[in-house]
């Protein structure tokens, strides 16, 4: 008699599935295209980059400066006059001295601001410089 009585219980509760490996999976899953996910831009701003046959990627430690169709500098999202760039440049380079700077400039800047931008990391004291492009 005892053990129908436990037998009976048992049948009484209705099966349940557990959750708990479907949760990990979807963390998993989440923090997998967190990681491989790619932004918009690295800068901030929408840029159209010029096309080029002898584009390559762009390095994984470097200063993007990005420069829109007018005219405007970007360093890190926030919009900066061309003044202000050269000492936030050199508080950069303090902590990492050989670090490359990298312009990420839309197709229809002017050059003359894109020369103004490269003298100023000179004259801060980078030492390599690059123009992003889109390879063809």
């Amino acid at each position: 008699m005892f053990q129908s009585i436990r037998t009976a219980k048992r049948q009484k509760e209705p099966p349940q599935i557990s959750i708990t490996p479907l949760i990990d999976m979807v963390f998993i899953l989440l923090i997998f295209f967190i990681v491989t996910a790619s932004f918009v831009s690295d800068t901030g701003l929408n840029v159209k980059r010029p096309r080029a046959g002898s584009a390559q990627p762009l390095a994984a430690r470097s200063i993007k400066i990005a420069i829109d169709a007018k005219g405007q500098i970007f360093l890190s999202g926030q919009r900066l006059s061309l003044l202000s760039l050269r000492p936030l440049i050199k508080a950069r380079l303090i902590a990492s001295p050989d670090i490359p700077a990298v312009i990420i400039a839309d197709k229809s800047t002017p050059a003359d601001i894109i020369v103004k931008v490269m003298d100023e990391l000179r004259l801060s004291g980078i030492q390599k410089i690059a123009l992003a492009a889109e390879k063809i």
